[in-house]
């Protein structure tokens, strides 16, 4: 039901981005032909020389990493808060009916990554600081790789205009080395314009928009992070589930903390225990 819920999401920001463009194409063509805007010596100058600077600037591995990062923020589609706390939740409970060994099983289900790390210090035995030394760590270090890769965006954005400024010069020096002469002129005053033009596009609408998204999914998946560390702290801890459900929520937006995740009927039919099972108490209620 989660998924059926994100992909109207995405089918929105498609959909608003196909209309904000068609929007922004339709404004040049309401000032005359299109083909006015499209020079090939200042694109060559711009995106020559931008290029350039980047790999003057960082190896050619950082920019793969970056390259991959950027596209897997666009094309994965991480799991909301609420089904994190969902799952974590239904580990509590499961490790109170089964025991911890039990929750190997998620390990090496769950495509979660962090989780499925947490989940295995869990299963071996780690101590509780010991968990959350590691997987602060890890969060620590996750967050330095995320900026590094949004400053290499942000420093291509700010490359963008600078090269559009070149360009821009260079068409500007053509025509005072042309001055009298009418085709010099009409051939250097367009390299000097669309080279500005093209810059400013390039970092605005596609470089620094890249890096703010990189942003936000970064703060997102750190966010999942966190709750991902509490619940196995807690489940480590053996803490009520009923507990852990309200301290978990504490993290969601109060519009997304309706309904019980921690309801007899939810628990039989999830773990699939009969009426005649084994007594255990969980939030001061037996389930028989």
């Amino acid at each position: 039901m989660k998924k059926k819920k994100n992909l109207p999401l995405l089918n929105k920001n498609l959909l608003g981005l196909v209309l904000c463009v068609l929007v922004f194409v339709f404004g040049f063509t309401l000032l005359g032909n299109l083909s006015l805007y499209f020079n090939v010596a200042g694109l060559l100058i711009v995106l020559g020389g931008t290029t350039g600077a980047v790999f003057l600037s960082y190896p050619v591995k950082r920019l793969r990493i970056v390259g991959k990062v950027l596209r897997a923020s666009y094309l994965s589609k991480p799991k909301s808060p609420e089904e994190i706390v969902g799952i974590l939740v239904d580990l509590s409970v499961k490790s109170r009916f089964r025991g911890l060994l039990s929750l190997q099983e998620d390990e090496e289900e769950t495509t979660i990554l962090f989780l499925r790390r947490a989940l295995g210090f869990l299963v071996d035995g780690y101590r509780g600081q010991q968990m959350r030394d590691i997987l602060n760590t890890e969060m620590f270090f996750f967050k330095m790789r995320r900026e590094d890769s949004e400053r290499v965006l942000r420093t291509i954005g700010d490359l963008f205009p600078s090269f559009g400024l070149v360009g821009s010069i260079v068409g500007l020096i053509g025509m005072l080395a042309g001055v009298g002469d009418t085709s010099v002129i009409l051939a250097t005053v367009p390299v000097a314009l669309t080279s500005t033009l093209y810059g400013v596009i390039f970092a605005n609408f596609f470089f620094i928009p890249f890096a703010a998204n990189l942003r936000e999914r970064t703060d997102q998946e750190l966010l999942l992070q966190k709750i991902i560390t509490e619940g196995i702290m807690a489940i480590e801890s053996e803490v009520d589930p009923r507990v852990l459900e309200r301290k978990l929520k504490s993290f969601l937006t109060p519009s997304s903390r309706r309904g019980r995740l921690v309801s007899l009927e939810r628990i039989r039919e999830r773990f699939k225990i009969k009426p005649e099972g084994v007594t255990t108490t969980l939030g001061g209620e037996k389930i028989a």
